[in-house]
């Protein structure tokens, strides 16, 4: 499916760009949901680098409650 296709080479660019560390909130809790919603979950933006950019954040601050939620249920989703 040419959606899959997308997605999955703006994964891999996003990672192998490391572009996420400059993210907003915002950009990111829509990235991963809008994978999760393509049904396109991409493992090493879910697993490497978005969990591993919150737990480094040490703080869930900056995230309002719709950036939470959406990066929340993008995770359910996707497994």
């Amino acid at each position: 499916e040419a959606h899959a296709i997308l997605f999955e080479a703006m994964g891999d660019q996003i990672v192998a760009s490391n572009l996420l560390k400059e993210f907003r909130p915002q950009a990111l809790s829509n990235t991963v949901w809008a994978n999760a919603t393509a049904d396109v979950p991409h493992a090493k933006l879910f697993e490497e680098k978005v969990a591993n950019l919150i737990v480094q954040s040490k703080s869930l601050a900056r995230f309002n409650s719709q950036d939470l939620f959406n990066i929340v249920w993008a995770y359910a989703a996707a497994q």
